[in-house]
């Protein structure tokens, strides 16, 4: 069997509302509680368990999520509408403004729990050449 990532937990103030801004900004769906994680599968089959740990902690943590335009815009689109604090660098040095590196679109913001989530459109170093 070859080696694929399959799931991760995301510790989250209130487990639901970090679920649901996710899958709403990037168009998924929250699954059916398990225990006490809540559930986004991305498309290519990795589970995000959203889970509020026993003691409250939510240490920062970074996500980034390669995305196709369509989907950058839409998302784009809703985190302009709803005036969420965003960013073209990690730096937070250009606030309101997403960057075009590698030849695509990227944007840096903060989850509910002020997890440092980013969007890319174009991985980084740009996609691989054929050879």
């Amino acid at each position: 069997m070859s080696v694929q990532f399959n799931h991760t937990i995301i510790a989250s103030k209130d487990a639901r509302e970090s679920a649901e801004f996710f899958a709403e900004l990037l168009g998924l769906e929250v699954g059916a509680p398990w225990g006490p994680f809540t559930p986004v599968v991305l498309d290519n089959g990795v589970t995000l368990d959203f889970a509020t740990p026993p003691d409250g902690a939510t240490p920062l943590q970074h996500y980034a999520f390669l995305v196709s335009e369509d989907v950058f815009d839409a998302a784009y689109r809703k985190i302009s509408e709803r005036g969420l604090e965003h960013w073209a660098d990690p730096h937070q040095q250009h606030p309101g403004e997403y960057n075009t590196n590698d030849g695509g679109k990227g944007v840096y913001f903060l989850d509910p729990s002020g997890h440092a989530m980013e969007i890319l459109t174009v991985p980084y170093g740009g996609w691989p050449t054929q050879k």
